[in-house]
């Protein structure tokens, strides 16, 4: 078993991930692992930044595919005894000009960028060392969806108590809300890729809430961040960061020194805790 620090990063092949395994590879000392769901467009990425002088390792995972989390659980298991640094960076949304009906959109959305999310801290987490962090890549649009939320969904989304599986229920009732063409009714906001945001958000507060009850005083500290409106695939070539820029916040967290006690459990924006 190898006695390194190891850090993971998903969806880490373009875009934002990538930009946060060149800058790992730079300030993290131990492996980092650059994780894709394509193992050709994996080990090219791995590639370009070998040809960098960086030495990234690459490991399949598909965020959707329980069985490919449940390998790299065992694997990170076997090899390092557990797993120092964790960041969700895997993502979708569709492009606003995109036809495909609102409650397929919603659909896609959450079952990725929120279930799936979750399924990866579900088998990943209780794999997390004492001082470990865990980096969860949210978004403003998180933050602006619950802001277009009824008075009584904000109420509930803002809460100190909502549990896990509260939050859960939730993010089905709005998958079948818009289903049935109520959400809006129901006091959802017409934006699948802000909830599915948003529910990463919360899921970061109840989880870093759960750690304070099952691992206290452990130093494990995990946030939820927006990089900000970064150029790539997904948010096009006129927004106003690098991928590079858009790294630097989610690095950041993943970087707290150990003895750090903050941020846990925040929202994080530009490096400062956002109030949510």
């Amino acid at each position: 078993m190898s006695s390194k620090a190891v850090a993971v990063v998903t969806g880490a092949n373009k875009g934002i991930g990538f930009a946060i395994v060149r800058a790992l590879c730079k300030k993290f000392s131990g492996d980092v692992y650059l994780t894709a769901r394509d193992v050709g467009h994996g080990k090219a990425a791995v590639a370009k930044l070998q040809e960098e002088g960086l030495a990234p390792l690459f490991h399949q995972l598909d965020i959707t595919d329980l069985q490919s989390i449940q390998a790299l659980r065992d694997f990170l298991k076997e090899k390092y005894g557990g797993l120092d640094v964790l960041v969700n960076n895997s993502g979708i949304a569709f492009k606003v000009a995109d036809t495909t009906p609102f409650d397929i959109q919603a659909e896609v959305t959450l079952k990725t960028n929120f279930f799936a999310t979750r399924d990866v801290c579900t088998e990943l987490l209780p794999l997390i060392k004492p001082n470990g962090r865990v980096v969860n890549v949210s978004s403003m649009c998180g933050a602006s969806a619950l802001a277009s939320c009824s008075k009584e969904l904000q109420e509930t989304f803002r809460s100190d108590t909502i549990t896990e599986e509260e939050l859960v229920k939730l993010m089905e009732k709005f998958v079948a809300d818009t289903k049935k063409g109520v959400h809006a009714k129901e006091g959802w906001p017409n934006h699948a890729y802000g909830v599915s945001k948003l529910g990463v958000t919360v899921l970061s507060r109840i989880q870093a809430r759960m750690l304070n009850k099952t691992r206290k005083g452990e130093g494990i500290l995990l946030n939820a961040c927006c990089p900000g409106w970064v150029r790539t695939d997904m948010a096009g070539p006129r927004a106003t960061k690098s991928p590079d820029e858009g790294a630097e916040t989610p690095v950041y967290l993943a970087l707290l020194p150990p003895g750090a006690d903050s941020p846990h459990g925040e929202y994080v924006s530009e490096k400062r805790v956002q109030k949510w």
